[in-house]
């Protein structure tokens, strides 16, 4: 079975999917290990990862789709990628399917924000066009090959003309052919329980530490009509606190021998990144 075939199973059967946020390979494969059901790669973690730098719209498709290819290679569960505003026009689209479908994503995420694009958390967004943006659709819908692959919609309108506004987006977005309708951050319980009252289709919340939409459990988001919630910083700032409180401790001390709390050690490392499984494998194959 593909991995898009099983994530769209996974959205027909009615629970929540959690897909925590990965920001290179590493991350996506502790994610796995945590035992959840799916990985989202975070353009925002990738763009910290890769480049330094804010999710603005810095990164070129060759950067995002080479982290995507890197991450469903060695990933058992499906990867649910960002895929920014398709980096252009619906020709762009086009080829950015082509490539995240051969790399073995399992669904991409587009989003109607003009370029350069901006985290959706962040102030001073600028959208395309409904009509541009329906066509960024039609382009994917038709590209891909495998009818399971997913396509999730994404509309920023909700901080720049409203709710209501963005409400009318989605169900533009669904007739185009969007298997999963994602409108970025709703600022309230009532405007998240609206979401999900107002569309028929499949929903994706996003949860952000100190975002602009409220914490839900996934619980919660389940009875409200979501299928699927990523969490795409969770994991790249956990790592973010203990990797500047461990250097902190080293940089004042002088010595790893207090900074156990916050690291992992050698045969743990080596243990979880599965080295003894190779040097048995290597065995495997010498006389």
């Amino acid at each position: 079975m593909s991995m898009a075939k099983r994530l769209r199973e996974m959205i027909n059967s009615g629970e929540l999917i959690m897909a925590p946020g990965a920001y290179d390979v590493w991350s996506a494969l502790i994610i796995q290990k945590a035992g959840f059901p799916a990985v989202y790669m975070t353009g925002y973690g990738v763009s910290a990862s890769m480049i330094g730098k804010p999710d603005i719209g810095l990164m070129s498709f060759a950067e995002v789709s080479t982290m995507a290819r890197s991450m469903a290679m060695v990933l058992d569960i499906p990867l649910i990628a960002d895929a920014d505003t398709g980096f252009g026009n619906c020709l762009n689209v086009v080829r950015c399917v082509e490539e995240y479908e051969a790399a073995g994503v399992a669904a991409i995420q587009l989003e109607d924000q003009v370029m350069p694009k901006r985290c959706g958390h962040m102030d001073g967004k600028g959208l395309v066009s409904t009509e541009d943006m329906v066509s960024k659709i039609r382009a994917a819908v038709h590209t891909r090959k495998d009818p399971d692959f997913v396509i999730i919609a994404r509309t920023d309108a909700r901080a720049v003309i409203g709710l209501e506004e963005a409400i009318c987006r989605a169900k533009a977005y669904i007739q185009a052919g969007a298997d999963v309708i994602f409108i970025e951050a709703p600022q309230s319980e009532e405007e998240v329980r609206c979401i999900g009252k107002a569309l028929k289709a499949p929903l994706m919340a996003n949860i952000v530490e100190k975002g602009k939409t409220p914490c839900f459990t996934a619980h919660q988001l389940e009875k409200m009509g979501y299928s699927i919630a990523i969490y795409p910083v969770t994991a790249l700032y956990a790592a973010t606190r203990q990797v500047a409180e461990a250097m902190n401790i080293l940089k004042q001390t002088g010595s790893i021998s207090e900074t156990s709390a916050y690291t992992c050690n050698f045969p743990e490392f080596n243990r979880m990144i599965g080295l003894d499984e190779l040097r048995t494998l290597e065995k495997s194959f010498v006389e």
